[in-house]
């Protein structure tokens, strides 16, 4: 079921039963990310698969991250109605939940962050400003294959064929002027200063091959955080829940005990 939230600015895709569990995509990636686990999170959860401002059917937001995370807790709130939500998000949408949990004290409950971090290193920024330079140049075709690359190893592509074409029109399909704005965005983020305000529990998780945000940005996040644990998802790169779905539930079961009876 398809909802509008946030006064029609956001739209979300909505399954199953119980406490609400938000699910924001990736900045190289979309909503349908997640169709691999919504299944099994929906037997225990309402889950609500978001499109972020200005992707898909939701409606551009400008200000930046700061405005995004804003806009994406206007959803929450909308759609959770008062009750207590978790929130995970994947990549960009991790930023994106982090950022709102520094500017909404309470809007989650909890955080699953997925190949995320709160900031990026020179090389990551540098990786980003390219990215937009060629974007804005030759369009979004220019940079497909580095943004796969970015998603998933080289074996992975070769092995799924289909999925990876699927996965290349899926982000041809972005705003490249949102998509340009986001890489800018991430270039100059820097949330380092105000993890100590994040007082939920945060489960940290990265794919151990991810190169597009690696292993010690989520453990660098981790570490900054007041109630946080790491955990490192083998065989993996970006986009764990894709890849390797079932992986994916198991390493997040014991944070989220509804699942953890559900299995």
């Amino acid at each position: 079921m398809n909802r509008l939230l946030a006064n029609g600015t956001v739209n979300a895709a909505q399954s199953g039963e119980g406490p609400p569990l938000f699910l924001l995509h990736s900045l190289l990636s979309d909503r349908a990310s997640f169709a691999a686990i919504v299944p099994g999170l929906a037997r225990s959860f309402r889950v609500i698969v978001a499109e972020l401002p200005g992707f898909g059917r939701s409606q551009a937001v400008s200000g930046g991250l700061a405005a995004v995370a804003d806009r994406m807790a206007e959803a929450v709130k909308d759609a959770a109605g008062g009750g207590d939500a978790i929130v995970l998000g994947n990549g960009y949408g991790g930023f994106v939940a982090l950022q709102m949990a520094i500017r909404h004290p309470g809007i989650a409950t909890r955080l699953i962050l997925a190949d995320s971090g709160a900031a990026f290193s020179e090389p990551g920024r540098e990786a980003f400003r390219n990215m937009a330079a060629a974007a804005r140049a030759r369009g979004l075709s220019a940079i497909t294959e580095v943004a796969m690359r970015r998603l998933f190893a080289p074996e992975f592509q070769a092995q799924h064929p289909d999925l990876m074409a699927d996965r290349r029109a899926a982000f041809l399909r972005t705003d490249p002027e949102v998509f340009c704005a986001t890489c800018d965005a991430l270039a100059a983020l820097d949330l380092r200063p105000e993890l100590g305000k994040v007082k939920v529990p945060v489960l940290v998780l990265v794919g151990e091959h991810d190169e597009a945000t690696p292993p010690p940005m989520s453990q660098e996040l981790a570490g900054g955080l007041p109630q946080a644990r790491l955990k490192i998802i083998p065989g993996c790169a970006h986009v764990p829940q894709l890849q390797s779905p079932a992986l994916f539930l198991d390493m997040i079961g014991d944070f989220l005990p509804a699942l953890q009876k559900a299995q």
